[in-house]
Order: C-alpha cells, then structure tokens, then sequence
C-alpha cells in the first residue's frame, strides 16, 4: 500500500484490531467483590447519610481551560501551574483572564488573572472574587438536598426487613414531608383570622377539611388534596381495592365523603351538613341509572364475586353568600361495582360553587373594553379579591347636568363613564355668607366623586374578580392653588389611558392607567346677607397611549451549507 492515504488505512486497521481485543482484556481482569455482597450491607439503616460522599465543590483556582501542554508553559497562559515568575515576565496578555465554575449559580467564585507591567520585572496578580449572576434564571440553593448525591439502595434483610415495609409497603409513596400535618389549625393560628371564607382558602370541616382526592406525584388519588373556596376543581385518580376488602376501604364509601360538616365561616360553631343531590349507579358495561331516593346511603357490600356500591365519582356544589359564608353543601355520587379480576378503580372528582341570589355581572367587552359600555369598577378589601356589583355607586360614574345648572338638585344624578366618551359636566352652587367650611368642602367632594368612589378599574372588559392583576388602580391627585384655612373641590378632571393591545389585526382595548385630579379653590370670606355663586366642573377624558405600528420586512433567507466532517477524506 502506499500513497497518501496508506498511513491513514493502517492506523484504521489498528484501531479496530485494539477494540477487538479490549473486551478480551477487561474479560481477564480478576473481579474484586466485598466478601459480605451477598449477605447485604452491614452499615445500619439510621447510618445511611453519614457514608454519603459529600457533594461536588468546584475549586476555580485550580481550574484551567488554556493549560494545552503537559509538564509545559503554555504561552500567554495565566493560570498554568507549570509556569514560572520568568515565564510570567515574557507574557504580553492572559489570554484567560476570568475563570469561574458552574454560569448558572447566582453566586460564584471567579479567579481573575491580570499581569502588572510597570513591574520590575513584570508579575502575574491573582486574586479570588464573588461574582453575581445577573440572570433571574439563575440557580440560588438546591432546595431538594436527596438530589445532590446518589443514594444505594438498602437491600432487605431479616434485620430491617419490617422498616423497609412500613416505609415502602404501601400502594404508594408519602409525598408529603413528614412534618406536614392536615391540622392546620396548630401550626399556624392566625392562618384564618377572619370571619369570612377568602378565594383560595381551605373550606374548613369539623375534624381537618374538604379533601379533594387528586393525584400527587403517581395516578394514585391522595386523600390530603384540600378543596379550595371558589376554586373549581376536576381531578381524576386510581385507587387500589379488592373484593375481599371493599368494605373496610374507607375511600370507596358514600360516607366517607358526607360524615363530616363543614364550617359556614372559618373557625366558627355553624356547620352545614353536606347532603346528597342525586346518585347514579352504573353498570359493569358502563351504563348509568339515576335512582329516585337520592337520601338512601349505600355502603359497598360483597356480593358472591362482585363488590357493589363502590364510589366512583363524587361532585360536590357549594352555595355561598357575597360575604363569604357557606350556606348549603351538596355532593352527587356514581356508584359501580367491581369483580374479582379487578385490582384497582378509577376515582373522578369535582367541586363547584354558586353563589345565592346573585345575578351575572355584565361585562364591557370580550376581552378589549367596547367604545360606549360602561368602565366596571369596584373595591378590594383588606387581603381579598376585587368586590364589584351593578348598581351606580360602585361602578365609576360621573356628575350629570340638570336644566336648571343648580348643584344640589344634581346631587344625586349621575350617570356612568362609558368607554372612549369624552363627557363634560358642570352645575352652579350658590354659597351664602354664613355657610361653614368643612360641610359645605364635604358636600362638594361628594357631589363631584359620588359615594364609595371606587378604588379599582378593570383593564380588560372582562376581567374577573379574582384576578387582581387585571384590575389597575385609580390614582387621585389633589391640586390646590393656595395655602389658606378654607379649601373647597370645585373640578374633578378623570383621565383613563388605554392601549391597543393584541395583533393589528383584531387590536383589543387596555385600560392601563386611571387618574383623578381633584382641584380646590379659597372660599373667601363673604360680608353678611350677601352670597356668591361658584362653577362646579366634572370631566372625563380617554387617551389612546399606543405606538403606531411600523411597517417591517422579513429578512432574505441566507444559505447555510455544512458539508460532512468526511467530505475530504482521504486527501485531508
């Protein structure tokens, strides 16, 4: 053979001579194996951690990614440990000159490495520092310590043997930890303070709390699921049962799912009793039949080599006040059966809740607001949702003009702000000489803001209540022209900025900004038996805050050719 490419093929035919031969010789190596393999480890169960190998620290000043040569000096390499002082005196830069561990930390060591020229001769300085990882993706604490090392699994014994089967024998893993406790009530007291069931707080019962039984980590239902208020679950999970036990599985039965009361408000003496709306049964071939005595209870009960009466599905319906109380709980049941080839069910769960006497709140627009609908407003209370209703004080109304311009027949007209309508308004107050200050700067404020000013505006028109985010703020700003004892509101000025928000095909509607500017006049001291008469102005502005859109081209494709790393062999 000869040519250029006859090196290349004998230290191919090499190569594949010395991976034939490898296994061969990792064959013949004797295998060294601990004397008691067999008998399983002799380090007891408690001292598992104590022979776990510490975790991974990563030590930046031993670490160097330019050191290329072995037992040499490699050239402009500051952090070489084969290096020299006379070496670092020829260097003219580090090409390295920052080395750090792991880039996803939000805190690291780096080593810096710089040369001191104006040295005689010239120096390599090192030093050690902390470097802040600026990325809010960054990695702080590893908060699940298991995972840092690898754990060898304990092989059963007829020592831990019975320890191993109260950790590991059941149906599945606790994914609780163990401090965890379902009486929340002892570990933190002042958890419910309040008088009133809040949007995502546990419905409290007599003995823990509304379980919801969901899937945690596996399929399999886990009965510490609580059933959050106002919040509308559907969940499905299995269940390990048999036909022999069906009757003693506490899960599988009506009972267990309406023996307990739940409390109308939290921490309170009044309960209500969940009743049962309706029952089902349902067939080995999946078909339904809704019985007509819905108060009977069934328990499961063996039946030759079936198992009837088993919970299948459970919908529970709570019905509240817009105070926050539970006034009525009812649950509705599928019952099945099983045979004896089956070893597990299917659970389906779910939780809805109505509130009494209420009637929709209508939205301005889905999702962008509609020019000439009505901004919806509301309140939010101390630690909860957005509290909104229909009627004209707590929607953002303005003062409405009458004919005869007098104030305090307009006093308690006022109409709604309705979407992308400029409105000004304005009546005329006649103040005599003996009218005191205070009153009558209380009247005028009512008279321009209303009663219950709302404190938040919808961004969307069909923003909910419980979503706070959607809800922006109304900022109120107070001018006054001058420093004197008697100050009366005599303008209110709202102005909502909105943007188009979404594509430029269908834009949609976002109030992003709500502002009301309050202005105050001085009332001025009046002789006696004369009055003055003083304008009164409300007025709403909307400002369309968008970018204008810009025309924008595609960029012209480029041509990307990757030939194959072979493309050239045998030549290169």
């Amino acid at each position: 053979m000869g040519g250029p490419g006859a090196s290349a093929m004998e230290l191919m035919l090499t190569f594949g001579v010395f991976l034939l031969i490898l296994p061969l010789l990792r064959a013949a190596e004797p295998s060294v194996e601990p004397a008691d393999s067999a008998a399983g480890p002799a380090v007891p169960p408690d001292t598992r951690a104590a022979s776990r190998p510490p975790a991974p620290v990563t030590d930046v000043a031993k670490l160097c990614v330019c050191d290329l040569l072995v037992a040499q000096c490699d050239v402009n390499c500051c952090c070489d440990p084969d290096c020299s002082a006379a070496d670092f005196s020829l260097f003219t830069t580090c090409s390295v000159p920052v080395v750090t561990g792991d880039s996803r930390l939000c805190t690291q060591k780096a080593a810096v490495y710089s040369l001191d020229v104006e040295a005689n001769p010239p120096e390599r300085i090192f030093t050690l520092t902390d470097l802040v990882n600026p990325s809010v993706f960054c990695i702080h604490a590893a908060n699940y310590k298991q995972a840092l090392y690898f754990s060898p699994p304990e092989i059963p014994t007829a020592e831990n043997f019975d320890q191993l089967l109260k950790e590991f024998g059941g149906a599945t893993f606790s994914a609780e930890p163990d401090s965890w406790s379902i009486d929340t009530e002892s570990q933190n007291p002042d958890a419910n303070e309040t008088y009133r069931y809040e949007y995502g707080v546990p419905i409290q019962t007599v003995d823990a709390f509304l379980r919801l039984p969901s899937p945690v980590v596996s399929s399999w239902c886990s009965d510490a699921n609580p059933a959050g208020f106002l919040v509308n679950q559907a969940t499905k999970c299995i269940r390990a049962v048999r036909v022999e036990t069906c009757g003693s599985v506490e899960a599988v039965s009506m009972l267990f799912y309406i023996n307990s009361s739940i409390l109308a408000v939290p921490k309170s003496s009044q309960v209500v009793n969940i009743s049962v709306q309706s029952i089902a049964v349902q067939s080995l071939s999946g078909t339904r039949t809704l019985l007509n005595e819905s108060d009977v209870l069934r328990l499961p009960v063996p039946l030759d080599e079936l198992c009837i009466n088993i919970v299948l599905g459970v919908s529970y319906h709570i019905t509240y006040t817009d105070t926050g109380e539970i006034i009525a709980a009812a649950a509705s049941f599928v019952l099945g059966a099983i045979n004896k080839a089956a070893l597990s069910i299917q659970q389906s769960f779910e939780i809805s809740f109505t509130q009494v006497n209420t009637t929709p709140v209508p939205l301005s627009g889905n999702p962008g607001y509609v020019v000439g609908l009505p901004l919806r407003a509301g309140f939010r209370p101390q630690g909860s949702g957005i509290i909104q209703s229909t009627n004209r004080y707590t929607q953002l109304t303005i003062m409405q003009s009458t004919s005869n311009q007098d104030c305090l027949a307009a006093q308690g007209a006022r109409t709604p702000i309705l979407f992308g309508y400029n409105v000004v308004s304005g009546c005329k107050l006649r103040i005599p000489a003996a009218v005191k200050c205070q009153p009558l700067s209380q009247t005028l404020l009512d008279l321009l803001k209303g009663q219950n000013f709302p404190e938040y505006v919808a961004a969307f028109g069909n923003s909910q209540a419980q979503d706070v985010f959607e809800w922006v703020p109304v900022i109120t700003h107070l001018h006054t022209a001058e420093q004197s004892s008697c100050q009366i509101p005599v303008s209110l000025e709202i102005e909502v900025k909105w943007t188009k928000y979404g594509s430029l095909v269908n834009p949609q509607a976002r109030i992003v900004n709500v502002t009301a500017a309050i202005t105050t006049s001085t009332l001025k001291q009046l002789p006696s038996g004369r009055q003055r008469t003083i304008p009164v102005m409300s007025s709403v502005v909307f400002t369309d805050i968008s970018s204008p859109a810009e025309p924008g081209y595609k960029a012209w494709p480029t041509i990307n050719v990757r030939l194959p790393f072979d493309f050239f062999f045998p030549f290169v």
